[in-house]
């Protein structure tokens, strides 16, 4: 069986009200599509990605940030690395496509 490359995610600092994450990936790594219950900050730290929505595509370098809103399906592509550090409220859940379970 092959396994897909997955992102690394690695817990950073835990608030009353914030939680963050540094996240990264490459370039052939699957961030599998997924919404989240309250909208949150990704600030790109090294390399840039894509954040695919419905309708759009941006993209973002290093130094640039992004607030991704409460329930919109979305995905983080590498393009084709980077780090970034996620911000997000203590108590967001994540709903990933294709049946995965919520986090």
């Amino acid at each position: 069986m092959i396994s897909t490359p997955r992102p690394q995610v690695t817990a950073l600092e835990e608030g009353a009200i914030f939680d963050t994450k540094e996240m990264e990936a490459s370039e052939g790594v699957q961030w599998p599509r997924h919404k989240a219950s309250e909208e949150s900050v990704l600030v790109v730290t090294e390399g840039q990605l894509i954040v695919e929505f419905p309708e759009t595509k941006p993209q973002l370098i290093a130094g640039q940030s992004i607030v991704i809103p409460a329930e919109v399906w979305h995905e983080i592509i590498p393009d084709p690395t980077f780090k970034a550090i996620h911000i997000m409220p203590k108590g967001i859940r994540f709903t990933f496509a294709g049946g995965q379970a919520t986090l």
